[in-house]
């Protein structure tokens, strides 16, 4: 007889998987809400003290699953220049972890890069207890104290009620090097633009692309909930001076007609807002059930017809500053299934072809923006 299978715990057998048992307990802890850190893609932050995506009491009712899906801090940065010779983070969510397709570390993780604007890289991600709302986590631990120019992506499907940063107890604090331009790039979307289902903050596009593009980047991906709504617009066109308004909310929009209603009033309510600024309508990236389910691909098809032909209207009627991009192939030609977890959502792989082949575009839309680089 076969002897009965026995479960595999890694974590017992590889110690690069175990949680850090380690406390520092001679680091000072400072909150980045106060000078000279800098934190970035929260647009309301300045006058509400909260690491929230819209305003927690707007001028116009917000619908009830965006309000909630603002208190996810996707697209957050905690920007600043240290010398200490050891980061590390103590961090209160809003809840656990809880998603079947997306790591732990991508939803209530913070993750590290280390460089100036423009010239960053990847140093290492938040270990914590999935199962836990709160955690402590060391991100860098030196022999020696050297300067170094940090940036924190913040959770991408949690709230963060609170997060204070740990150095050492002699270590300077200074600001960050300054982006070329002080206007932001916005970018409304779905769940696919919150960055479901990255495995660590820094892998959703937006954040990818902050790391090329030296600008701040605000997302506004809202998961099953980018549906185009008035109300919603109008708290976007708020935002002061944005550099870039980008609209990919194809994917959560449902029939082409219902894309048909709600994309035209959408851009003109930003435009009467932002008279000249870019904005891009970029279409949604391709499923893996396209290829297999004609009602899917032919859904697809008309949906994005409609953004080109929208677009085209628009630009007929005078307004130059308005363009569109095809997404379908954002993923790459033939393998694009190849980059998800579930057909729809991106894997690290996906969201890094999705950048790259967006860079282009944004940097040609931000080029008055970027001319002292």
């Amino acid at each position: 007889m076969p002897e009965p299978s026995k479960s595999v715990d890694a974590v017992k057998l590889d110690k690069n998987m175990a949680l850090e048992k380690r406390v520092m307990d001679d680091l000072q802890w400072l909150s980045p809400l106060e000078a000279p850190f800098h934190i970035a893609g929260f647009a309301w932050l300045k006058q509400e003290k909260l690491y929230r995506r819209l305003p927690s009491s707007p001028a116009e009712l917000l619908p009830p699953a965006v309000d909630i899906l603002a208190n996810c801090t996707a697209g957050g940065q905690i920007r600043f220049t240290t010398n200490s010779s050891r980061l590390s983070v103590r961090v209160k969510l809003t809840g656990p972890s809880n998603m079947y397709h997306m790591p732990a570390t991508g939803q209530c993780g913070f993750d590290c890069y280390l460089g100036e604007p423009g010239s960053q890289h990847y140093l290492s991600t938040t270990r914590f207890d999935h199962s836990k709302s709160e955690y402590e986590a060391s991100l860098f631990n030196w022999t020696i104290q050297r300067d170094v120019c940090v940036t924190l992506n913040f959770p991408l499907y949690q709230g963060v009620e609170e997060v204070l940063i740990g150095v050492d107890s002699d270590a300077l604090i200074r600001s960050v090097p300054p982006y070329p331009s002080i206007n932001p790039v916005v970018i409304y979307g779905t769940s696919i633009t919150q960055g479901g289902c990255a495995t660590r903050p820094g892998m959703a596009y937006s954040n990818i692309l902050s790391r090329s593009i030296p600008l701040e980047f605000i997302n506004l991906g809202f998961s099953g909930s980018g549906l185009g709504e008035i109300e919603v617009a109008r708290t976007i066109a708020d935002i002061p001076d944005p550099a870039l308004l980008v609209l990919d909310y194809e994917a959560n929009s449902g029939p082409a007609e219902k894309l048909a209603a709600t994309l035209t009033p959408f851009i003109r309510i930003l435009r009467e807002r932002h008279p000249i600024v870019p904005i891009l309508v970029l279409s949604k990236i391709q499923y893996a059930g396209e290829r297999f389910y004609p009602d899917l691909l032919e859904l697809h098809e008309d949906r994005k017809a409609i953004q080109k032909s929208t677009v085209e209207r628009l630009r007929d009627e005078g307004d130059l500053h308005i363009h569109y991009a095809d997404g379908s192939s954002l993923l790459g030609e033939d393998d694009a299934e190849e980059c998800t977890v579930d057909g729809v959502h991106p894997t690290d792989l996906g969201f890094l072809r999705m950048a790259r082949s967006l860079e282009p575009i944004f940097r040609e839309l931000l080029k008055d923006k970027l001319e002292v680089e």
